[in-house]
């Protein structure tokens, strides 16, 4: 073992001491759970079919639209109930400026990667021409006032037919980037056949972990200590110097830029918008999803789109296994009807139990002692007080 030579502090005498060993220890299990969850998402297209990729790129859109409310909601204190309007905008954007045209509507034929960008642009634009409103509203008033949004955004998709394509929507164009075209068009990666589908797996995992990390760290930053502060107490913010209004316009404006983007990954994995599906039933559903998931956290936004969103599917999927569940038409109750009698009853647990939803269970189990083991009490304790 080497040595070095220090001094002694009594007499002055050089003696050897032995150099400190570095003890490696081993990863947290919340860093290895992260790792094994990485190495799963990045190998799934290699071995499940389309529908779960689907669905899965169905969940992604979800979470970076409920992200973008949970920060309006759940950090902010601010109720919208006009989400999908944004959706809209940022799936009819990408699909006015990718398209060419030569489908019926109009099409400026831009490249799809800019398109995209654009998209999300103008969904942050028109979150600005109505921040003004949200920035001085608050409560129910602000939860009607976007509640316009949706039957103005109802009437102008399927009345403007030359941008919409009316009632039967339009075709989206496919993303094209570093020469790359995420469409059907097989390519053969390591013997396995990759579809548009495959392709857009792994664009959905980069946007969802870029949308998730800014997030977190507009939480855990300065932002995120002003917005929880009007939440909590707004007046209290304004006399500490909380530019209050200005903060309200600002996280809608990034909200509506989140759903934008929850817009275009839509529009691409469905490959046609259709009016219908931006209703005032899309935003109820991003609200159950921030309620469900945890308000105020990026992990549960996650959490509740992937139940809100993947349910249905699954219920679609296994009908025939499922009593009292099956297709349309055929007496029993419809898969996404029943979908929303489940999470319906969830937003009532969760309300009623649960308060922080699925994060804050999560977090329950995970610092639960185990059987036997000691509870130290925390400093200032007196026995038999409450905690």
């Amino acid at each position: 073992m080497s040595e070095v030579l220090t001094r002694d502090e009594t007499g002055g005498a050089v003696r050897p001491a032995r150099r400190r060993r570095l003890r490696l220890r081993p990863p947290a299990p919340r860093t290895a759970a992260g790792a094994v969850c990485a190495v799963v998402l990045l190998a799934l297209p290699f071995y499940v079919d389309r529908f779960w990729l689907e669905a899965g790129l169905f969940a992604m859109a979800a979470a970076l639209g409920a992200i973008g409310l949970n920060l309006l909601t759940g950090a902010t204190g601010q109720l919208s109930m006009g989400h999908a309007f944004f959706l809209a905008v940022g799936a009819y954007g990408y699909c006015v400026f990718a398209a060419d045209g030569s489908d019926g509507p109009v099409g400026l034929g831009l490249p799809a990667w800019l398109a995209a960008v654009l998209a999300v642009a103008v969904s942050g634009i028109a979150g600005g021409l109505f921040s003004p409103i949200a920035g001085r509203l608050r409560g129910a008033y602000l939860g009607i006032a976007t509640l316009a949004l949706i039957f103005i955004g109802q009437h102008v998709l399927f009345n403007a037919r030359d941008l919409t394509g009316g009632f039967n929507g339009r075709d989206v164009p496919p993303l094209s980037l570093f020469g790359l075209t995420f469409d059907d068009r097989e390519l053969v990666v390591a013997d396995v056949p990759f579809g548009s589908a495959e392709k857009l797996w792994y664009v959905g995992l980069l946007l969802l972990l870029g949308g998730a990390l800014f997030a977190r760290g507009v939480l855990r930053g300065r932002p995120g200590r002003a917005m929880n502060a009007i939440r909590d107490h707004r007046i209290a913010a304004g006399v500490i110097g909380v530019p209050v209004a200005r903060y309200r316009a600002g996280v809608f404006v990034l909200s509506s830029m989140y759903a934008g983007l929850a817009g275009v990954l839509l529009a691409l994995v469905f490959q046609r918008t259709v009016p219908d599906y931006f209703g005032i039933t899309l935003s109820l559903d991003y609200l159950a999803m921030i309620v469900i998931g945890g308000l105020g956290s990026v992990a549960g936004a996650v959490a509740g789109a992937a139940f809100v969103s993947l349910l249905p599917q699954l219920l679609t999927r296994y009908s025939d296994a499922l009593p009292l569940v099956s297709e349309p038409g055929m007496g029993g109750i419809a898969p996404g009807e029943a979908a929303r009698y489940l999470y319906g009853a969830a937003v009532v647990a969760v309300v009623l139990f649960l308060p922080g939803g699925l994060v804050r269970l999560a977090a329950r189990l995970r610092v639960k002692p185990r059987p036997g083991a000691r509870v130290t009490p925390r400093p200032g304790a007196v026995e038999g007080e409450e905690r």
